[in-house]
């Protein structure tokens, strides 16, 4: 497969410039800012990390001017202080005239802050669902185009991209689409709460979309694969990424049932049920 830049990543002061909801679960934010200059990405499914205040705080606090030890001066500050860290993928970017970043677009799922909701919103849920243009944000991301958090690798020899994704994955699924060339034949699987969440999807590639809607993803998900009929081909790749439990589940599928060689299978979990990304991220 092809090999990432070793990249170095940095932090970018924004402001959101533009909010707007995309259907009962979804919501995109465009964000903006000088530093956006430095800003580099060659898109697919480019992980960030976001950075959010608390309320009452006019931006986040992240001890940025420490240098190489922000990251333990940050997890010593007090949890009502610390700033929010939630990981996101990159939805889209937008240049001027000079070719430079001017606005990226992140879009976040706004689980738990409808009324009477079973689980209660997150803080990076309540965060979205409440933003305006000029609230500030601190954002950690690539300052080189080709770097280490691009999973999406596909090998030159592809003939049929395969790719499944929850809510939680499918701003990078999307972007993958719109990058995938004229004639290269795909599937894709895309699971979302609602209907209303279902979104067109634009690419040049020859693929077949499946949206899955409403509960029971794990289930619904491995029925749908299995009962799923492939094009004929001879050198498939797989991007599954979602709620890790499900993402194993479905890896197994591919690699166990339909045969493909794991080493052409890219599996990302994106979080997992009953666990904050706190906690994911003290687990190592």
């Amino acid at each position: 497969m092809p090999t990432a830049v070793a990249a170095p990543f940095r932090f970018f002061a924004l402001q959101a410039v533009g909010t707007r909801r995309l259907g009962a679960s979804l919501a995109r934010i465009t964000f903006a800012g000088p530093d956006l200059r430095g800003f580099h990405s060659d898109g697919r499914d480019q992980s960030l990390s976001l950075f959010l205040p608390h309320p009452g705080q006019s931006e986040p606090v992240v001890p940025v001017e420490r240098g190489d030890e922000w990251w333990q001066t940050w997890r010593e500050l007090p949890d009502d202080v610390r700033a929010v860290m939630r990981s996101y993928t990159l939805r889209g970017l937008r240049r001027d005239a000079a070719g430079h970043t001017a606005e990226i677009d992140v879009d976040f799922v706004l689980h738990g802050v409808e009324p009477g909701a079973a689980v209660a919103a997150g803080p990076a849920a309540r965060w979205a669902a409440a933003a305006r243009p000029g609230d500030r944000v601190l954002l950690l991301g690539p300052a080189v185009a080709d770097n280490r958090a691009i999973r999406f690798r596909p090998p030159a020899d592809t003939d049929l991209v395969l790719i499944w994704a929850d809510e939680t994955a499918l701003p990078a699924a999307s972007a993958i689409a719109e990058t995938l060339p004229a004639g290269l034949r795909a599937r894709l699987w895309l699971q979302v709460p609602h209907p209303e969440d279902v979104q067109e999807l634009r690419t040049a590639a020859d693929a077949e979309v499946t949206w899955l809607t409403g509960a029971g993803a794990e289930d619904r998900a491995l029925t749908a694969l299995r009962a799923a009929a492939l094009p004929p081909h001879h050198a498939p790749y797989v991007w599954i990424a979602g709620e890790s439990g499900c993402v194993k589940r479905l890896r197994r599928h591919f690699v166990g049932e339909r045969g493909v060689d794991r080493r052409r299978v890219t599996f990302v979990g994106y979080w997992r049920h009953g666990l904050t990304e706190e906690q994911l991220r003290e687990e190592g």
